[in-house]
């Protein structure tokens, strides 16, 4: 069966950082048959795969293509899963790939053993729509707004609530009334434009009804460039993921009018991020901090980049927002029992920090806090918030908030590679070749 090699001899002089002229003269053969074995337009010979093992100790395994996942036909085996059938590959194909870049052939094979990971609209259907992912959490529009309207207010120099109630009831001629739980049907908030009403949940605290008034302010004067910024991202008006995608912006609005983009980085780095200074000062619950501060990225004023997500008592993620980190991982839904989120449902309402370093992750040293706010009965449910950073910035936080040790953690057992793991429930998938 001829053997075409293409890909490896390129690699193999790439490696060794020799020109086509070179390694064809090493392995006594001509530049231009050098080029054709290249771009397979030729099989290799016996003799130059002798010359090749000879003046360079080559695994003349490696040629035909096998590595570790089987080659051409463990290739076959992975690409016969019903998921490609209506690509329609034929075996040529499969040894043409395996051939002309083993390597990438490799990486496949990897990945499809691994598992699938689900997509986001999978995970999350009705609180984590890819568009937030498309802005990275930052939309300016928004955030000019709302510090417009902040300032219009003087909301730094008043009782914010108030403010945002008389802005209410003399620009939208609103009132808003709390009602009881069972009139209100489940809802947390309800904007009636015949009674003139904008009506809450008697169940939601100070800091919740103070978010939701903000959220209907941004719904009423910026509803029309929200749905712009949901047409732009291409989703059907008549899905969960469009309904989604407004629901955030109008929490974004509400964060970025209760926190104002100046005044709050001001703040911010005047007590070096501490959390619970800010969610004192700014009297708003820990969720909308956490969304605030995961979209400070104003060009030229940016923030340190934190990413939050949500996480209900089944350790399943509603929310999982990157915003500028590098922590695309959390939205694949991280698991790992030994993350700090998992322990705050035992101290409701407390801060919790932990420094971990994660395994099979890049950066994978990462400051992590969490607090578990609501209640199972109540509107919206019992969640903890987890907000991340690099631990590269650790330097610019509060001492006050960073544990000193670190804890060795993962994504889930069968992405974590940590064999001396005490709480590892399933062995790690990633490398299982198939039967």
């Amino acid at each position: 069966m001829p053997v075409y090699v293409g890909g490896a001899l390129r690699r193999l002089r790439r490696k060794e950082r020799l020109t086509q002229a070179a390694l064809a003269a090493r392995l006594d053969i001509s530049t231009s048959y050098l080029n054709l074995l290249e771009r397979n337009q030729r099989p290799l010979s016996t003799r130059v795969l002798m010359q090749l093992a000879a003046e360079f100790g080559f695994d003349t395994s490696l040629l035909e293509g096998q590595g570790d996942f089987g080659g051409v036909d463990g290739l076959a085996r992975r690409l016969a899963d019903p998921r490609f059938a209506d690509l329609a590959l034929d075996r040529s194909e499969i040894e043409d790939c395996v051939a002309a870049s083993p390597g990438l052939a490799a990486a496949f094979a990897r990945l499809f053993d691994a598992g699938p990971l689900p997509s986001l609209s999978e995970q999350a259907p009705g609180g984590r729509p890819p568009a937030v992912a498309r802005w990275r959490n930052h939309f300016p529009a928004l955030d000019d707004a709302a510090e417009r309207l902040a300032d219009a207010l003087r909301m730094s120099r008043s009782d914010p609530m108030g403010a945002l109630l008389d802005h209410l009831r003399q620009t939208h001629h609103l009132l808003v009334r709390i009602l009881p739980h069972e009139v209100m049907a489940g809802a947390v908030g309800r904007l009636d434009l015949h009674a003139r009403q904008l009506q809450v949940s008697e169940l939601l605290g100070p800091e919740e009804r103070l978010v939701e008034v903000a959220r209907a302010i941004g719904r009423i004067e910026h509803g029309p460039a929200m749905m712009s910024l949901a047409r732009g991202a291409e989703l059907d008006p008549a899905s969960m993921e469009h309904a989604a995608f407004l629901r955030h912006l109008e929490h974004y609005f509400a964060a970025a009018l209760l926190m104002p983009y100046r005044r709050f980085l001001r703040a911010a780095d005047a007590v070096s991020y501490d959390l619970r200074v800010l969610q004192r000062r700014f009297g708003v619950p820990f969720s909308a901090l956490a969304l605030r501060l995961s979209s400070l990225q104003r060009v030229g004023e940016a923030g340190l980049p934190f990413f939050m997500g949500r996480v209900d008592a089944a350790g399943q993620w509603s929310k999982a927002i990157a915003g500028a980190s590098a922590a695309t991982f959390i939205e694949t839904e991280p698991r790992c029992p030994l993350w700090v989120v998992h322990q705050s449902w035992r101290s409701r309402g407390r801060l919790l920090g932990q420094r971990v370093n994660l395994s099979g992750v890049h950066p994978s040293d990462w400051v992590i806090f969490s607090v578990a706010e609501g209640e199972e009965h109540l509107p919206g449910g019992a969640q903890a918030v987890v907000l991340g950073l690099e631990s590269r910035f650790a330097k610019e936080l509060s001492p006050q908030l960073l544990p000193p040790e670190i804890t060795p953690a993962g994504l889930g057992c069968r992405r974590c590679e940590r064999s001396d793991c005490l709480q590892r429930s399933l062995p790690h998938a990633g490398n299982a070749p198939p039967s």
